[in-house]
């Protein structure tokens, strides 16, 4: 459980850099989600909760790009390293192997 806490708050830091507000709602959501079911006992019930940390732990590393406004209509996306993948180029008419 402990580890899967600090992995949560090392990928907030990670994915919401620079953002002072983001970073804050996601620390105080991370210790709240926690601190809310730490009484629990029913190993079914943690398992379940465990699940989910580790589901949304995933979905922030590999989901959330940051944006940046530089003009009233312009945003300039900031794409991490683990975000970005080799693009597949578009062909009309595709080959046969």
């Amino acid at each position: 459980v402990l580890k899967l806490f600090k992995l949560l708050h090392r990928t907030r830091q990670e994915v919401f850099k620079n953002d002072t507000k983001a970073l804050e709602a996601a620390r105080q959501k991370i210790n709240e989600e926690f601190r809310n079911n730490r009484h629990e006992t029913s190993e079914e019930k943690i398992n379940e909760l465990l699940k989910i940390a580790s589901d949304v732990e995933v979905i922030l590393r590999t989901s959330v790009i940051q944006a940046v406004h530089t003009d009233s209509d312009k945003i300039v996306l900031i794409p991490r390293k683990d975000l970005l993948q080799d693009n597949t180029p578009y062909l009309d008419k595709p080959t046969k192997k």
